[in-house]
């Protein structure tokens, strides 16, 4: 994608991902394109966030935390199966997600990790605009 996009001097790219951690996938190849030819004009970032739904305060589910998952359990699973959601396949977990999303009203509704993220990568693209 980011060879079709072309990032440049005049035109940067931004990545938000998931499960950025030492030694992951994702982290090898976030890696691999900062040391690419586009790297000087793409910024990948990640978030501390199990998975994004965490990044929504748990107040507006009414909750005071996210439930705490197993390891070895499907994290999106076992929040819905703690939560009393169904969880039995993809359209469930869709689901879960479209409840979960419904609540947030705005940016505040965020935690601020996430946005302090988002508003790096937005720093970053709009330089010289």
């Amino acid at each position: 994608m980011l060879a079709e996009f072309q990032p440049g001097p005049e035109r940067r790219a931004g990545v938000l991902l998931d499960h950025l951690v030492a030694g992951s996938k994702e982290t090898r190849i976030a890696e691999a394109i900062a040391r690419g030819t586009h790297g000087a004009h793409v910024r990948i970032v990640g978030h501390p966030y199990i998975d994004i739904w965490e990044a929504v305060k748990p107040e507006r589910l009414g909750l005071t935390q996210w439930p705490r998952i197993p390891r070895g359990t499907d994290w999106k699973t076992g929040i819905c199966l703690s939560l009393g959601w169904p969880a039995e396949d993809l359209a469930d977990i869709a689901d879960a997600w479209k409840r979960i999303r419904g609540r947030v009203r705005n940016f505040r509704d965020l935690e601020p990790q996430l946005v302090g993220r988002v508003e790096e990568l937005i720093d970053f693209v709009s330089v010289g605009q």
